[in-house]
């Protein structure tokens, strides 16, 4: 990109290029050219991506940032919140301290059913569903003392993934959630409409765009989300089904401040190179580019 400067905070992540927590995702393209692939768009801030992509030594994750000028966001954590909370909260204190040592300001907060992958979920019981609302308030005290804010993220194949899910912990919670256009979608919530009801509890924003009729056999129990995510599933942005321009002028009109973190989920075949991410990722840029000109006039 020529034109790296935006009205809106625009940031990326390492899962456009391929790069998930999930084991045998996917073939892993190393940091380097991940991050050399995010400079070269005119990208200058990004998160994480999962625990152990990147040096999980503070001074040496800065200086590999820096090498690309690239800053820190922030990072996805996908913890059982539901059961042994000592464990998450553990890994929550760890991951916490080193976000912050980063420059990063959230921890994208996930609630993970401890199955591997986001394929299947169990169902939950009132005891196991209160222990998850509980373990969660546990990881934003531990995640402020460090500075840093936590976000909910409803995420398909999680503990919050369907609108009622989303709902409920809104009410149950005072922790503010990520708006993952994409996942909201695929859970059965219009994101757009759950941006005007719950403006002031959107604490970050991930723009995913999604094609429906896939997201369809995905909510529908007919193909699982890991195959529908090979099958192309997410698009660039403009080009799916999700109202990406309504959403982001409705955030710029109920005064959002925060980052849109751009994740178009992929997976990579052994074979595959930076190319096409890189080339999907250009492409959302210039719809966001030309979007962000509008929005700047509300």
């Amino acid at each position: 990109m020529t034109e790296p400067l935006y009205p809106l905070r625009i940031a990326a992540a390492p899962i456009s290029w391929g790069v998930c927590e999930v084991p045998g995702w996917g073939h892993v393209l190393d940091a380097h050219t991940v991050l050399s692939e995010m400079a070269a768009l005119g990208l200058s801030a990004t998160e994480l991506g999962p625990p152990g992509y990147l040096p999980r030594d503070p001074d040496e994750l800065r200086s590999l940032l820096a090498t690309f000028g690239i800053s820190a966001v922030g990072g996805f954590l996908a913890l059982v919140l539901h059961e042994e909370p000592e464990s998450a909260l553990a890994q929550a204190k760890e991951n916490a301290a080193l976000f912050a040592a980063t420059g990063a300001d959230v921890l994208v907060l996930a609630a993970a059913t401890g199955l591997g992958g986001y394929d299947a979920r169990p169902q939950l019981s009132a005891d196991e569903w209160r222990t998850l609302i509980d373990t969660s308030a546990a990881i934003r005290d531990i995640a402020a003392e460090h500075g840093l804010r936590t976000v909910l993220h409803p995420h398909v194949g999680t503990h919050v993934e369907t609108e009622p899910e989303v709902e409920r912990f809104l009410a149950d919670s005072d922790l503010d959630i990520c708006l993952d256009t994409g996942h909201l979608l695929i859970g059965g919530t219009d994101p757009v409409l759950l941006a005007q009801r719950h403006a002031n509890r959107i604490g970050h924003i991930h723009l995913k765009d999604v094609r429906s009729a896939i997201a369809d056999e995905v909510r529908a129990g007919a193909l699982e989300y890991s195959e529908a995510v090979r099958r192309g599933l997410y698009a660039p942005l403009g080009e799916g089904d999700v109202d990406i321009t309504a959403l982001v002028h409705s955030m710029q009109a109920a005064g959002y401040d925060g980052w849109y973190v751009m994740e178009q989920d992929t997976a990579l075949r052994p074979t595959d190179s930076a190319e096409l991410p890189s080339r999907d990722t250009e492409r959302s840029l210039r719809h966001l580019a030309a979007l962000a000109t509008s929005a700047a006039r509300i």
